[in-house]
Formats: structure tokens, C-alpha cells, sequence
């Protein structure tokens, strides 16, 4: 005697199959032609009992599964078991798909197992055959689903039915709640169900504190199950006897709502977790006219869809994630007692699925997250280019195979920087520019495309910085034109010029290299930290209206970095700063991920701080305003800066305890 199975090189199969062969019996699979190795593959996992494992060749979509009758004659009378895995267990999948595969498949799945006369036919349904239905879903309940609008529930409710009418064999049916991976391996094959929601809580990891608090919503209910106990139940329920026509939930008795599993995951993901839930009820007291017009308003619907696509989630999960749906297992539980088989408690592994998906699931993981992946090939412009942390970053890409175009105003250092990219094996291009001066700015825009076509990312760093107090600049207010003048309009009139080739060539991408002090707002540097805050500001409109068209910007701000720009300022000697190198890392980051910012957790929590308590931050600012005086040679007093008394032991420890900020 032996078993048949469908669908055994799935997930769920595969380990059903495994069970089945512990049992000491031959199992048959169905196998189309051009899956033989896929089966091949799983066959492996077997064992030493995959010998046992005899491949049918057929096809769900043909009568009698595709087997040949020659076949049907050798199984007829030998089969105990008949188990239909074999299915489409995917909100994605067309309608006409899911149609062949679940509905005609299972049709064509009964008669192949009344051919054969098997003893019993298992279908592995779903628990969504219940549709939308609003209350608790007994086992014995089927007529009563409702909401069976979607093609995956409508399916799912049409197979069932066709078994419960029309097979002539004992049956059983099965309905697993969402299956997750394996309980103490984490494996899975596919992303699904809550996995969608992992990108979105990766992302907040990366862009938040795991102790940052945020507001969601509580959302409907859902059912998980790891699939080995998935496996585990099956096996144990198509052996108890007198069960036949009746059918078994193998879903957590434990119910629980969407909010506080996404929660169980970010705690698994060590990201923030949602401090406050809003009840889905309150939802219900928005009138039905407004929702229907929301639903209807089109730029909304945009919005939606580049969030869902950006965090890689269809669209279709969610009009479930206000699933009001229970389902009751009474019955199941009883026949389980007296065994091991228990579904574990997420908090108890949610951890490892989550581990899972991150080291083999993630869609991140096929990118090429390299440097070279990332430019190699491709034309990257840097301005300030010739020292400082334009150099050290036009060095990282020349490694990574770019066209480098570096740009600076003074010939000689521009000449040395280009000789010393050359000795990195790359292709080096250096343009002497002011960009400064408008109309210079304009030539090499010019000029640039011409010769290159255009550039595929631009790295804006060439900048001026001016460390003065306000007290003192009463008659300089050329200091806050010049610095503007480059800091803000040469920034934004190059990349105007840049950016009609880079919608042409299908995109592009921007780096804008701003600084700390505009989230800092550190005293002394007034001209300096508005030029940088007006450059960032015109980015974040640029970003707004080039979303959709391929250009994408990046704002860095950098903390304070040992470059020629800040050696005249004598107390950096003996306070921390980052490197070039640490700077080029950065730059390199926004160029491979594209993010909308980078910042050091110093910058943010002092962005934060400045918005919930300006007044502390305000008190902190002038604390170290009249900690850190203004250099002799800025008031004129002495033209030689060395004579700058050195920085007290106390204002070393404040810079220490606050690096990358310009005091």
C-alpha cells in the first residue's frame, strides 16, 4: 500500500512527504515533465528514505492529472492515501491562473483518485474559504463565508465545494491558517503573508531608534502557523479513524491582531515598535461617503502605490489587514491531545523567521550593494574635487570602475589630484572651474555634456565655510554672499543644467553635501549653516517633483571632517573630527542606497532635540558659543592664528562628548 501526494515539491509538501516516509510506506508524487528538477532538488532533503519517493509525471491542468493509463493501472487499488497539496497560495496570482490551478486542478485531482480507488482523498484547503466573514469560523461552518469577492478566496471556496458535492472517495479537509516558516529553522521558500511587512520594518530600523515610539493601527485579526506543525497535524489527522467528511483548522487557538504581530517581528527585527495602536473601529465612524471618496481620490491612490511599491508590498494585502475573521479548532485540539503537537507560541520564534528572511529572503540580498555595482561604467561628477573629502571620494570611485570627472578651481592641486587618481587604474577627467562664477558654471555644463553625454551622478561637494560670530560680522555681509553664492546658487545652477540629461538618459542621481550645523544650528556659523539649509531645502522640493521621473537626491550632513577647509581654525588640532576617508564612506552609502538623507545619530538627536525643547538646545548652543571663542585672527587683533590661546580642558571634553559638531 502506499500514498499519493500533489504538490510535494511545495512547501507544505515537502514536509508532509518527509512524515510520510517515516511511516515505512512507498510515496507517490505527481511531477510535471519540466519540474523533474526541482524534484530532483527536494528529493535530496529526503534522506535516506527517498528512495521510497516515486515521481508520476502529469499536469493538474489535464484530466486525470495527465497520468498515462498505463500508470492509473499499476496504483489502482494501492493507494490508502490520496493528498492534495498542490494549489496556487498567492494573492498575486491572475484570476484565470488560480482558476486552472485550484479549481480545475482539484476537479481533476478527485477523479484521478477515484480512478485509482484511494482510500481517502485529503485536500489541504485554506482558511480562506471563509472569505471576509465577519465572527468566528467553526470547522463544521462552509456556506456561511462571505466577501468572496478576490479570486484566491473565491478559488479556495470553489475546491472545497467541489470535494464536499462531488468526490467519491472518503474525504478530509484541512484549512491551515497563514503558513509561515519553520519553527525552529526559520526556513521558508517564498516571501508571503506577514513577510510583506518585513522591507517596512527593516527600513524603520535603518531610519529610526529601536526605542523610538510610533502610532499604528491595530488592525484585524491573523492566524500563523509554522509549517512543521502544519506537517505534524495533517499527518496525525488523516491517520485517526473515523473522521472522513469532516473538516480540520490548523490554526492557532490563540488569536491575535496584526498589530501586535508586526510587533513580535520588530522586536525579532530590533526595530521601533508601535507604542500606541489605534482600534479599527474607530475607523468605522469615518463616514462611508469620505472613504469612498479617499478610495476614488486618484493623487492618493499614487501615493499609496510608490509607499507599497518602495516597500515592496502588493497592494492586496491590504484589504486584509482588517481581517475580522476567528477561527475556532475545537475539534482539531481534541484529537491532538495525548500528542506533542502544538502549535509554539510566536514569541518563541519569530526571531528565527525573522533571521531567515534576512540572510536568504531579502530582495536586497540579489542587489549588487557594492561601489562598483552601483557606478562602475558610469559618469560621476564631484565638485571640490582636487582635496578634502572630494578627492577621497572620487578615489572610492575610481576603484569602482566610474568615469570620474572631478572639477576645482586651483589648476595645480587639480592636476595632482587627477595624476593620483590615474594610479588607481580609473578613468579620470579633470575641469578647472570657479562654479562659483556663473558663467564658468555654465561652459563646463556645457562642456561636460558634450564631451560625456551627460552625468549619471553628481556629487556636489565643493563648499566655502566661515567661522564667525555674528558680533563680528556686522560690516561683512559680502561673507554671507560669497558663501551663499557657492554654497547655494553654484550648487543649484549646475545641477539645473545637469538635470535635462539626466531625465533624457532615464535617470540620474544627486548628492548634495550639506553639513551637521543645519541640524545643530551651531553658533559662529550663520552664513555658513543658511547657505547649507537653503541647499537643502531646494533639494527636498527638487526630490518632490523628480520622484517619479528617475532623479533621485541625497543629502548627506556631514559632520566636521580634517580637511584644508578647516586647518586655518587652530582648536580642530586637538578636538575630534572624522576623516576624509570616514566622509568618503558616507558619500559612497548615499550613492549605492539612494536614501533621502544620511546623518550621524549625533544630527538627528540634535534635530530632534532642537524641535521638541528649542529652549534646551538653545542653552546647550551658547554654552559652547562662549566655551569656544572666536579665533584672534577673526578679530583682528593678531594676523597670525597660531597665537590662538589652545582650547580649555574643559571644552575638548564638550567637543569630545559632541564630535562632528563645528564649534
Amino acid at each position: 500500500m502506499a500514498y499519493f501526494v500533489t504538490g510535494a515539491t511545495g512547501f507544505i509538501g515537502r514536509h508532509l512527504v518527509e512524515r510520510l516516509l517515516a511511516r515505512g510506506k512507498r510515496v507517490h508524487v505527481l511531477v510535471r515533465p519540466q519540474s523533474m528538477e526541482k524534484f530532483d532538488a527536494v528529493r535530496g532533503q529526503w534522506g535516506v528514505h527517498a528512495g521510497r519517493v516515486v515521481p508520476v509525471a502529469g499536469d493538474l491542468a489535464e484530466p486525470n492529472l495527465g497520468v498515462s493509463a498505463a500508470h492509473i493501472r499499476k496504483l489502482s487499488g494501492k493507494v490508502d492515501h490520496f493528498f492534495h497539496l498542490a494549489a496556487i497560495y498567492d494573492l498575486k496570482a491572475g484570476a484565470d491562473e488560480q482558476e486552472t490551478a485550484n479549481v480545475v486542478g482539484t476537479d481533476h485531482a478527485m477523479q484521478f483518485a477515484d480512478s485509482v480507488q484511494a482510500g481517502c482523498f485529503h485536500l489541504v484547503s485554506s482558511i480562506a474559504v471563509a472569505g471576509l466573514y465577519k465572527g468566528t469560523f467553526r470547522e463544521n461552518m462552509f456556506e456561511e463565508a462571505s466577501g468572496l469577492d478576490h479570486p484566491y478566496f473565491r478559488t479556495k471556496h470553489e475546491s472545497e465545494a467541489l470535494v464536499r458535492n462531488h468526490c467519491k472517495r472518503p474525504w478530509r479537509i484541512y484549512r491551515p491558517g497563514m503558513v509561515v516558516g519553520h519553527s525552529q529553522t526559520g526556513q521558508i521558500d517564498k516571501i508571503d503573508g506577514p513577510y510583506y511587512f518585513f522591507k517596512m520594518i527593516q527600513k524603520l530600523r535603518h531610519s529610526l531608534p529601536a526605542w523610538f515610539p510610533l502610532i499604528g493601527v491595530e488592525g484585524g485579526y491573523i492566524n500563523l502557523v509554522p509549517v512543521d506543525y502544519v506537517s505534524a497535524a495533517l499527518d496525525h489527522l488523516a491517520h485517526v479513524e473515523a473522521q472522513d467528511s469532516q473538516c480540520f483548522h490548523l490554526t492557532d487557538p490563540r488569536q491575535r491582531r496584526v498589530g501586535e504581530v508586526l510587533n513580535l517581528f520588530a522586536r525579532a527585527g530590533h526595530a521601533p515598535t508601535m507604542a500606541f495602536r489605534l482600534d479599527p473601529k474607530l475607523l468605522e465612524l469615518i463616514p462611508a461617503g469620505v472613504t469612498a471618496s479617499m478610495a476614488n481620490y486618484r493623487p492618493l491612490q499614487q501615493m499609496i502605490d510608490t509607499i507599497l511599491r518602495d516597500l515592496q508590498i502588493p497592494r492586496d494585502v491590504l484589504q486584509f489587514s482588517n481581517w475580522q475573521t476567528k477561527f475556532d479548532s475545537t475539534r482539531t485540539q481534541r484529537l491532538l491531545e495525548g500528542t506533542d503537537i502544538r502549535v509554539p507560541p510566536l514569541e518563541d520564534y519569530a526571531w528565527r523567521l525573522w533571521d531567515f528572511w534576512e540572510r536568504h529572503l531579502d530582495p536586497d540580498l540579489s542587489l549588487d550593494r557594492s561601489l562598483a555595482g552601483t557606478v562602475r561604467g558610469k559618469v560621476v561628477l564631484i565638485t571640490g574635487g582636487s582635496s578634502g573629502i572630494g578627492l577621497a571620494a572620487a578615489e572610492r570611485c575610481a576603484d569602482a570602475g566610474a568615469k570620474v570627472v572631478i572639477v576645482a578651481r586651483d589648476p595645480e592641486k587639480l592636476e595632482n589630484a587627477r595624476a593620483r587618481l590615474a594610479e588607481h587604474g580609473g578613468t579620470v577627467f579633470a575641469y578647472q572651474c570657479d562654479i562659483a562664477d556663473f558663467q564658468a558654471c555654465d561652459a563646463l555644463a556645457r562642456q561636460l555634456l558634450s564631451e560625456h553625454g551627460g552625468v549619471d551622478v553628481l556629487v556636489n561637494n565643493a563648499g566655502r565655510s566661515i567661522r564667525r560670530s555674528i558680533d563680528l560680522s556686522y560690516d561683512r555681509f559680502h561673507d554671507f554672499e560669497r558663501t551663499m553664492q557657492l554654497n547655494y546658487f553654484a550648487v543649484v545652477r549646475l545641477t539645473m543644467a545637469l538635470i535635462p540629461s539626466m531625465l533624457s538618459r532615464g535617470g540620474g542621481h544627486v548628492v548634495n553635501i550639506s553639513s551637521i550645523g543645519v541640524l545643530s544650528n551651531a553658533p559662529r556659523f550663520s552664513a555658513y549653516v543658511a547657505s547649507k539649509a537653503a541647499m537643502e531645502a531646494w533639494t527636498r522640493c527638487a526630490a518632490s517633483e523628480f520622484a517619479d521621473r528617475g532623479v533621485s537626491f541625497t543629502i548627506i550632513n556631514m559632520p566636521l571632517v580634517r580637511t584644508p577647509m578647516i586647518a586655518p581654525t587652530r582648536i580642530y588640532d586637538q578636538v575630534p573630527v572624522a576623516t576624509s576617508d570616514e566622509a568618503a564612506d558616507m558619500v559612497a552609502e548615499a550613492i549605492i542606497d539612494r536614501p533621502k538623507r544620511i546623518a550621524t545619530k549625533l544630527g538627528l538627536a540634535a534635530e530632534i532635540l532642537h524641535l521638541a525643547a528649542p529652549r534646551v538646545t538653545e542653552v546647550i548652543m551658547n554654552t559652547a558659543y562662549r566655551m569656544f571663542p572666536d579665533s584672534t585672527a577673526v578679530k583682528g587683533d593678531v594676523p597670525d592664528s597660531k597665537a590662538d590661546a589652545p582650547p580649555t580642558k574643559e571644552a575638548v571634553l564638550f567637543a569630545s562628548l559632541l564630535r562632528g559638531v563645528h564649534w
